[in-house]
C-alpha cells in the first residue's frame, strides 16, 4: 500500500525535491544557534571580543530569517503536492464511482460516498503534506543533531540515546490504538453524513414532516453525532497521555545528561560552553525524536484515509467496455432478447469492499461473502422488436418490466443469454455509442438543481434555443415555460421540486426528444399527466415514435392500445404476446389485467 501511496506523490517530483532540499537546509540552519551560543560563552565573552559578539548576534538574527524564507518555499511546495493529491484522488474516485453499476448505488447510501470523497480524501492529503513532511524533517534533524553532538561530546551523546527504546515501545502501542480509533471515527462520520443526506434532502425532509418524526430524527442524529464525539474525546485523551509519556522520557534523558555533564565540567573534562550547547541540542534531539515517534502514530492513523479511498477504487466495475468494442454508427433499431436470465443477487454496495490491514489486503468485516442464492428477476425471456415497432410491456408489479428495459442500455448485464441491438450483443458495443442510440424516460423523473434550459441540454449540450423550444413544444411544455418569469432560465430547484409531477415528466420527455435517439424506452412516461395533457403527449409521441423502435411500460389503456404488440410478463417470464384483441381473446393474464385495471377506462378511438 505504501508503494501505491508513493505513486501519487511521484506525480509531483519537482515539488518533492524542493521539499526535501528545504528540509535539509532548515534542519542544518537549526543547528547553528547552539554553536553560536557556545562560542559566545567559551570564546567571545572571555576574550572580551565585541566584534565577535556582534557577528554572533547578527548570526542569531540571520538564521531565523533564512529559516523563514526556506519555510515559505517548503510550504508552497508541500501545499502544491497536497492539493494536487486531493485533486487526483477526488477525480479518480469520482470517475470510478461514475462507472459503478446501478446496483452499487441502490445498495449504498449517498452520504457514505460523500464521506469517502471529502473526509477520507482530505485525510489522505494530510498524510502526505503533514505526516510525510514531518517525518522527513524530523529524521534529517535527528541525524544532523546526533552528528554534531557526537563531535562535541560522544559520551554524553550515548547517554542521551539510552531512552530511545522507551520512545519506540510507547509509539508502537499508541499507534495501534489510534489507528483503530481513527477507522472507527471515519466510519461513524460516514454514518452521520448518510443520515444528514437522507433527512436534509427535499424528499427526506418532506417525509419527516409528513409523519411528524422530527424528534425521532433528532435522537438518531444525536446518537450518531455522539459516537463521533466520544471517539474524538478518546483520541484526544490517548494523544495527551502519549505526549505526557514523551515529555517525561525527554526530561529523564535531559536530567541524566545534565548530571553526568556537570560532573565532566567539575572534573575539567569539558567546558561550560559545551554543556550549554549540548543542552540546546538535547531539545533539538528529543523534540524531533518525539516528533518522529508521534509521526509514526500519525502515519498509522492517516494511512487509514488512504485505505478507505483504495477500498473504493479497488471495487470492480460490473459494466465494463471491452477492448475490442464496436460502435453503432448506423442504428436500425432492432432489439432482441435471447433466453435472458437476470438476478439482482450479488449487486452490492460498499459492504463488498476489501479491508486493508498491516499484513496486506483482507476480506470485509463479515469475512468472505457467501454465495447468494439467485432470485431470478427474469427467467428465459426471449422476444424481438423490429425497427419502428412500438411494443408495450405489461404485467403485475415485480413481473420484470423495468428490469427488461434496464438491460437494453446496459444499466445491468444479463447473467445468461444475450440482449442484442441490430444483431450486436450490447456487451460488445462502445458504451458511448450505446447511450447515443437509446433514449429513456424513467418513471421517476430526475432534474438537476439548475435551469430548465440546462436540464434540457443535458441530452444535447450543443442544442440551440430554437431546438429547445421545438422539443418543449412537442412535449407540450413550451407554453408553460414561456409563462414563467425567467422562461427557460428558470431554476427548477432540488430534484425539480418547484415543478409539478406532470411538468417534470414533460420536461423529461422534451429532454429525450432533444436527444433524438433511434430506440426509445418509456417507463410509464405519462403516468403523472392529467387526461388532457396525456392526450396531447400521446399525439406528440405518435410523431416522435415514427421511424423509431419503442419499448413502453404502461399501466394506462391508451398507451397499450397504441402498441403494435403487447408483451405480458409475470414472475420474470414472458407468458403472452400479441395485440390487444388477440390477448383479450386468449382470456389469459392480460385479459385478467384488463378487467381489473383497464376496463373502467374508455377505449378512445377503438371499437369495443
Amino acid at each position: 500500500m505504501l508503494r501505491r501511496v508513493l505513486r501519487y506523490g511521484l506525480a509531483y517530483k519537482r515539488e518533492m525535491v524542493v521539499v526535501l532540499v528545504t528540509i535539509v537546509i532548515i534542519s542544518l540552519l537549526s543547528l547553528v544557534p547552539p554553536l553560536l551560543i557556545g562560542d559566545l560563552i567559551d570564546n567571545a565573552i572571555p576574550e572580551e571580543n565585541l566584534g565577535r559578539v556582534t557577528l554572533l548576534g547578527i548570526g542569531m538574527v540571520l538564521v531565523p530569517l533564512l529559516n523563514g524564507g526556506f519555510g515559505v518555499l517548503q510550504r508552497w511546495a508541500s501545499a502544491t503536492i497536497g492539493e494536487g493529491i486531493i485533486f487526483d484522488l477526488r477525480c479518480q474516485l469520482f470517475a470510478h464511482l461514475q462507472r459503478m453499476s446501478l446496483g452499487f448505488f441502490t445498495a449504498t447510501r449517498t452520504g457514505e460516498l460523500m464521506s469517502r470523497l471529502n473526509n477520507d480524501v482530505v485525510g489522505a492529503q494530510q498524510a502526505v503534506t503533514g505526516t510525510f513532511v514531518t517525518l522527513a524533517s524530523n529524521l534529517v534533524s535527528v541525524t544532523a543533531t546526533l552528528v554534531i553532538m557526537s563531535l562535541l561530546e560522544w559520551r554524553l551523546t550515548l547517554l542521551a540515546l539510552v531512552i530511545l527504546p522507551l520512545f519506540i515501545g510507547v509509539s508502537r502501542r499508541v499507534g495501534r490504538m489510534l489507528r483503530a480509533v481513527r477507522r472507527q471515527q471515519l466510519e461513524h462520520n460516514a454514518e452521520m453524513n448518510a443520515l444528514m443526506q437522507e433527512t436534509l434532502g427535499v424528499s427526506g425532509a418532506l417525509l419527516v414532516k409528513l409523519f411528524g418524526r422530527m424528534k425521532d430524527e433528532d435522537r438518531r442524529f444525536e446518537e450518531r453525532a455522539g459516537n463521533v464525539r466520544d471517539l474524538g474525546v478518546r483520541q484526544a485523551t490517548i494523544g495527551r497521555w502519549f505526549f505526557m509519556a514523551l515529555g517525561v522520557m525527554s526530561a529523564l534523558g535531559t536530567a541524566v545528561v545534565f548530571w553526568i555533564g556537570a560532573m565532566f565540567v567539575i572534573n575539567g573534562d569539558i567546558s561550560i560552553g559545551v554543556i550549554v550547547t549540548m543542552s540546546f541540542y538535547l531539545n533539538n534531539l528529543y523534540g524531533p525524536l518525539s516528533g518522529l515517534t508521534n509521526a509514526r502514530v500519525e502515519f498509522a492513523t492517516s494511512l487509514v484515509s488512504f485505505e478507505r479511498v483504495f477500498e473504493v477504487l479497488d471495487l470492480e466495475h460490473e459494466i465494463v467496455e471491452r477492448s475490442d468494442a464496436v460502435s453503432l454508427d448506423t442504428v436500425a433499431g432492432t432489439v432482441e432478447f435471447e433466453d435472458v436470465w437476470f438476478s439482482y443477487a450479488g449487486h452490492t454496495g460498499l459492504q463488498a469492499i476489501k479491508r486493508y490491514g498491516w499484513a496486506g489486503v483482507t476480506e470485509g468485516d463479515d469475512g468472505p461473502r457467501a454465495e447468494v442464492a439467485h432470485a431470478w428477476a427474469l427467467r428465459g425471456v426471449s422476444f424481438a422488436v423490429e425497427p419502428g415497432e412500438l411494443v408495450a410491456l405489461v404485467g403485475p408489479s415485480g413481473a420484470g418490466k423495468t428490469t427488461s428495459t434496464y438491460l437494453v442500455p446496459r444499466i445491468y448485464d444479463a447473467d445468461r443469454g444475450a440482449v442484442r441491438i441490430d444483431g450486436h450483443d450490447v456487451r460488445e458495443l462502445h458504451l458511448e455509442s450505446l447511450a447515443d442510440a437509446i433514449g429513456v424516460v424513467t418513471q421517476e423523473t430526475y432534474l438537476f438543481h439548475d435551469t430548465i434550459a440546462a436540464n434540457l441540454r443535458y441530452a444535447r449540450p450543443d442544442a440551440t434555443d430554437e431546438q429547445l423550444r421545438r422539443a418543449a413544444a412537442t412535449a407540450n411544455i413550451a407554453d408553460l415555460i414561456e409563462t414563467l418569469p425567467d422562461g427557460y432560465e428558470t431554476v427548477v430547484g432540488e430534484r425539480g421540486y418547484r415543478l409539478s409531477g406532470g411538468e417534470k415528466q414533460r420536461i423529461a420527455i422534451a429532454r429525450v426528444i432533444l436527444k433524438d435517439p433511434k430506440i426509445l424506452i418509456l417507463d410509464e412516461a405519462t403516468s403523472h399527466l392529467d387526461a388532457h395533457a396525456e392526450a396531447l403527449i400521446q399525439e406528440a409521441l405518435e410523431r416522435v415514435l415514427e421511424g423509431r423502435t419503442a419499448l413502453v411500460i404502461a399501466h394506462r389503456l391508451s398507451t397499450i392500445l397504441a402498441a403494435d404488440r403487447i408483451l405480458v410478463l409475470a414472475d420474470g417470464q414472458l407468458v403472452e404476446s400479441g395485440n390487444h384483441r388477440e390477448l383479450l381473446a386468449e382470456q389469459g393474464l392480460y385479459a385478467s389485467l384488463y378487467r381489473t385495471q383497464f376496463a373502467a377506462e374508455p377505449e378512445v378511438g377503438v371499437d369495443a
